[in-house]
C-alpha cells in the first residue's frame, strides 16, 4: 500500500512543465469550484430545511479529494458513484449548479434536468448516452457517468461490468469497429463509495472479482469515520479498509490490487495520487484502490438529522480543523499562490453565484407552475355561475389562488375536486374543465410515468416477426441443441454478443446450451465466471452500458434472489430514472420451474414479476419458444429475463432451418389448443402437464382451451386471454408458484385489466403449487406441485359447478 507524503507530492506539481501563473490559474479554478459546491451544499441543505425541497443530501467535506479524482478523468471513462460526488461532477463538467438545484426541486424537465427529469434527488448523477431516437452518442467524446442509485453500495455492482468492457474492447480486435464506445480499451471506470458502505457484501464481491479479471478499475473510499451515526469501529476490521485489503495488494508475481491512501486535505498528495493511480490503471489494466481519509462531514448526513447528536465536541473540533476547504486555503496562502483578499473575493463571488444559479432553478419551476395555477383557476372560475356547487367551486378557486409554493399535484387535485363537485352537470364550462383534466394529466402521464422501456423503434416490441421455417422432413433434436444453435448462429452475426456465467465457458453451462462455443468463439466471448449472481448481473449492466451484448447467465432460478438487489435498484429502474437517457439490454438467462429438491425446483415467479418491472419476464414453453425470443431480444435494445423449463432440455423438438433468425414476439399470447368449454392459462413446465390434462379431458366431454401468455410482463397485449374467457365462459390459471403468487398476478391482468369478469359464469380458481418448496424426489414433487392429476380433477370439479348432473363430485 501506498501512502503519499504532502512533501514529496507538491515537490512533483512544483517539478512539472507549466510555469506558475499556469499553475496558479488550475489551483484557483479548483478551489473557486470546490467553494462553490460547498456554498451549493449549504443553500441546498437550507432549501430542503425549509420546506421548498423533500430532501438533501450533500457532499461537503470531499471537495478537494474529487477535485484531483476528476483531473484524472478523461473523455470516455465512465463513473459508477454515490451520492456524495457533487464537486467531481462539477469539475468535470457532468453536471452544474443550476441542474444540481433543479434535481433538487425535482423539475421534470430533462432540459433543466438532463440526469433524471426530476425523478431522482439531489446528486444523483448520470449523462446521457443515447438520442431521442434510442441511438447511441459517441460515448468517447463524453465524460460518462452511469446513473446513480441511493443504495449506498449498488454502485459496485455495475462498476466491474463498466472496467470489463475496457478489456474486451482491447482484447477482442473484432470490436476495434466500435470506435464511438472505446478506443482500445483505454478508458478507466472510476467507482466511489462511503467507507460505511465497504462493510456491504456487494463490495467484497466486486474487489475479488476485479482482482480476479484484472481490469481497469478504480476505487474511491472517501472514509469520514461514520456510517451515518455508527464509526468504524462497529464498520470495519482495525476500522481501515485498506489495512484489511492488504492481501489484495499486487506483488512482482502476482495479479491483484494497486492500493493508495492519502488524506482526504491534502490537495497536492491527492493531486499526485490519482495521477499515478489513473496512469497505472489505464495503462496497465489493472485495479486500483485510493482509500481517501480523514475527511469530514461539515453539514451532517442530509437533511434528515444533525450530526452534533452523535459526534462528541472533541471529534467537531478536529473536523473543523481538518476541512479540507480550510486545509486547501491555509496550502495555498502558505504557498503564496494567492494572498487572503483574493480568496475573500473568490470566495464572495462563488457565494453570489450559487445564490444566482439557485434562484434561476427555483424561478423557472415557479413560472411553469405558475401558469399551470392562473389557467386552472380561471377555468374552474367560469364554473362558479353555471353550477349548482358555485360555492364551493370559488372556495377552490381561493384556494389554489391564496396556496404558497404551489405544486401541480395541488392544481390537478383542484381540477379533480371541480370535477367530483359537478358530477353529472353538463355545461360548455366543464367541458372545457374536463379538456383541462385530461391535458394535464397526459402531460403528467409523461413526466412522472413514462420511459419504463425505450419505446424507440430499437424496442424489442417492435422487431418484425418472423415465423421459424422447417424442412419437410425437420430433424428431431434435443432442445438443448436447438438452444445451442440459435446461440451459434447469433453470436457468428453480431461480435457484440458476450455469454458468462458459472460454469458457461468450459462446459458450455449445466445443460449445454454453450457447449462447445468457448471453443469456437474464444474465451473472450464465451467464459466462466465465479459464484458471484450480483456481479455476473452487474457484469451486464456495464457491458450494455457500453454497446455490448451480454447474456448473463444465472445458473438456476433460485439462485436469482442472489442478484436481485441488483436487478431491482438498477437494471429495471436504469431506463426509467434517466428518462431514457441509458438503457442496458443486458438478458438474464436462467433455467427453473420442476427437478428435483428445494433449490432447484423454484418458481417464485410472482416475486420476480413483482419486483423486475422494467424488463421483459420471458417464460418459454419449449427450447424453441426460447431461440425465438433470445432473436428477439438480441435485435432490440431493452433488458430481459429468459426462464427455460429446466426439465426440457433433452426433450426433442424440431430444428428450424432459420434457427437464429425466427422470432417470438414479445407480450403476445398464443392459444396452444383450441377449446369451448373452460379456459386454462398457464405457462412454462406445467404447460406441457396441461396439455396432457386436456386430452384425458377430451374423452370426459369437456373441450378445454389452452392459452400460453409467454411473457408475464408486458402481459398478453392483445388480450387473447379474455376473448378465449368470452367464448367459455370459465378461467383455470396453473401455476408452480405459491398460491397467490403469480397466478394472482395472472388473475388480475385478465380479470380486471381485460375484464374477462363480465364473461364469466362461476368464480375464477388458481391451480398453484404449495405454500412450501418442493421436497427431494419425484413424490414430493407430485405431492407439492400441480399434477396433471389435479388438473383434471379441477377442471372437473369447475365444470360440475354449472352441469353437477353431468360432471357430479368426486369426492
Amino acid at each position: 500500500m501506498q501512502e503519499l507524503e504532502v512533501t514529496s507530492a507538491f515537490d512533483q506539481l512544483e517539478k512539472s512543465e507549466l510555469s506558475f501563473d499556469d499553475f496558479k490559474q488550475i489551483v484557483i479554478r479548483d478551489y473557486r469550484i470546490a467553494v462553490e459546491s460547498r456554498q451549493a451544499s449549504i443553500l441546498g441543505r437550507k432549501e430542503a430545511l425549509t420546506g421548498r425541497a423533500k430532501f438533501g443530501i450533500f457532499g461537503d467535506g470531499k471537495e478537494v479529494a474529487q477535485l484531483a479524482m476528476a483531473k484524472a478523468f478523461r473523455k470516455g471513462d465512465w463513473r459508477a458513484g454515490y451520492y456524495r460526488d457533487q464537486t467531481f461532477a462539477f469539475a468535470t463538467g457532468i453536471s452544474n449548479i443550476t441542474e444540481f438545484f433543479a434535481q433538487l426541486y425535482a423539475i421534470p424537465d430533462v432540459k433543466q434536468e438532463p440526469s433524471s427529469a426530476g425523478r431522482q434527488m439531489n446528486s444523483h448523477f448520470a449523462t446521457r448516452s443515447m438520442n431521442e431516437d434510442g441511438t447511441w452518442k459517441n460515448l468517447v467524446e463524453m465524460k460518462n457517468s452511469s446513473a446513480d442509485i441511493s443504495t449506498t453500495g449498488g454502485q459496485m455492482a455495475r462498476l466491474i461490468g463498466l472496467a470489463w468492457a475496457s478489456k474486451l474492447y482491447r482484447e477482442n480486435k473484432d470490436l476495434a469497429a466500435m470506435d464511438s464506445f472505446s478506443i482500445n480499451g483505454n478508458e478507466v471506470a472510476f467507482g466511489t463509495i462511503g467507507n460505511g458502505s465497504t462493510s456491504e457484501g456487494i463490495f467484497f464481491e466486486v474487489i475479488n472479482a476485479a482482482g480476479v479479471m484484472q481490469v481497469p478499475m478504480t476505487v474511491s473510499v472517501w472514509d469520514d469515520g461514520y456510517a451515518i451515526s455508527v464509526p468504524s469501529k462497529y464498520q470495519t476490521t482495525k476500522e481501515d479498509i485498506s489495512e484489511i485489503l492488504k492481501g489484495f495488494q499486487r506483488d512482482e508475481n502476482g495479479e491483484g490490487f494497486e492500493i493508495f491512501k492519502v488524506p482526504g486535505w491534502d490537495y497536492p498528495g491527492l493531486c499526485e495520487t490519482y495521477e499515478k493511480a489513473a496512469n497505472i490503471c489505464r495503462t496497465q489494466h489493472v485495479p486500483v484502490l485510493i482509500h481517501v481519509t480523514e475527511l469530514t462531514q461539515p453539514l451532517g448526513h442530509s437533511t434528515s438529522g444533525s450530526h452534533e447528536r452523535y459526534k462528541t465536541k472533541e471529534r467537531l473540533a478536529w473536523e473543523k480543523e481538518h476541512d479540507c476547504l480550510a486545509k486547501m486555503r491555509s496550502w495555498i496562502l502558505d504557498s503564496a499562490i494567492a494572498n487572503a483578499a483574493e480568496l475573500d473575493e473568490l470566495e464572495d463571488a462563488a457565494k453570489k453565484y450559487v445564490r444566482e444559479c439557485q434562484r434561476a432553478a427555483l424561478n423557472s419551476l415557479q413560472q411553469e407552475i405558475e401558469v399551470e395555477r392562473n389557467q386552472t383557476a380561471n377555468v374552474i372560475r367560469e364554473l362558479v355561475p353555471v353550477s349548482a356547487a358555485g360555492e364551493k367551486i370559488e372556495g377552490l378557486v381561493k384556494h389554489i389562488n391564496t396556496t404558497t409554493d404551489l405544486g401541480r399535484k395541488d392544481v390537478v387535485s383542484a381540477l379533480r375536486k371541480a370535477l367530483m363537485l359537478t358530477a353529472g352537470e353538463s355545461s360548455v364550462e366543464r367541458t372545457k374543465l374536463m379538456e383541462l383534466y385530461h391535458q394535464e394529466m397526459e402531460q403528467n402521464v409523461f413526466r412522472y410515468d413514462s420511459h419504463q422501456f425505450s419505446n424507440t423503434t430499437e424496442s424489442p416490441l417492435k422487431v418484425p416477426v418472423q415465423l421459424p421455417v422447417y424442412e419437410e422432413n425437420a430433424k428431431m433434436i434435443d432442445g438443448r441443441e436447438i438452444l445451442n444453435a440459435c446461440f451459434t448462429a447469433n453470436f457468428s452475426r453480431d461480435p457484440r454478443i458476450i455469454a458468462f456465467g458459472e460454469d458457461v465457458g468450459a462446459i458450455g453451462d449445466v445443460n449445454q446450451g454453450f457447449a462447445g462455443l468457448q471453443e469456437k468463439f474464444g474465451p473472450l466471448r464465451v467464459t466462466d465466471t465465479g459464484i458471484r449472481e450480483s456481479t455476473i448481473v452487474g457484469q451486464g449492466i456495464g457491458l450494455a452500458l457500453r454497446g455490448l451484448r451480454p447474456i448473463a447467465e444465472i445458473q438456476y432460478l433460485d439462485y436469482l434472489p442472489y442478484a436481485l438487489n441488483v436487478l431491482i435498484d438498477d437494471l429495471t429502474t436504469m431506463s426509467y430514472r434517466t428518462f431514457g437517457g441509458q438503457i442496458a439490454p443486458v438478458i438474464v438467462r436462467t433455467r427453473g420451474h420442476r427437478l428435483e429438491g428445494i433449490w432447484h425446483s423454484g418458481s417464485p415467479m410472482g416475486m420476480i414479476v413483482n419486483a423486475l418491472r422494467g424488463m421483459h419476464i420471458c417464460v418459454p414453453r419449449n427450447m424453441t419458444q426460447a431461440a425465438g425470443m433470445y432473436n428477439t431480444l438480441l435485435r432490440g435494445n431493452e433488458p430481459a429475463l429468459v426462464i427455460e423449463c429446466l426439465n426440457g432440455y433433452r426433450l426433442k423438438e424440431k430444428l428450424p432451418t432459420n434457427v437464429g433468425d425466427f422470432t417470438v414476439p414479445l407480450g403476445k399470447a398464443e392459444i396452444i389448443k383450441a377449446g369451448t368449454d373452460l379456459t386454462v392459462v398457464t405457462y412454462g413446465s406445467t404447460l406441457n402437464l396441461v396439455y396432457q390434462a386436456a386430452t384425458e379431458l377430451e374423452k370426459m366431454g369437456i373441450s378445454v382451451e389452452i392459452v400460453d401468455p409467454q411473457t408475464l410482463y408486458p402481459f398478453d397485449l392483445d388480450q387473447l386471454c379474455a376473448a378465449s374467457v368470452k367464448k367459455t365462459n370459465k378461467l383455470l390459471v396453473v401455476d408452480e408458484d405459491v398460491p397467490s403468487g403469480a397466478s394472482a398476478y395472472i388473475l388480475q391482468q385478465i380479470v380486471e385489466k381485460q375484464k374477462a369478469y363480465y364473461f364469466l359464469d362461476n368464480q375464477p380458481k388458481t391451480l398453484t403449487a404449495k405454500d412450501h418448496r418442493p421436497p427431494y424426489g419425484s413424490d414430493g414433487d407430485y405431492f407439492s406441485k400441480p399434477s396433471v392429476d389435479d388438473i383434471i380433477e379441477t377442471v372437473y370439479e369447475m365444470m360440475g359447478e354449472s352441469k353437477p348432473a353431468q360432471f357430479p363430485k368426486i369426492y
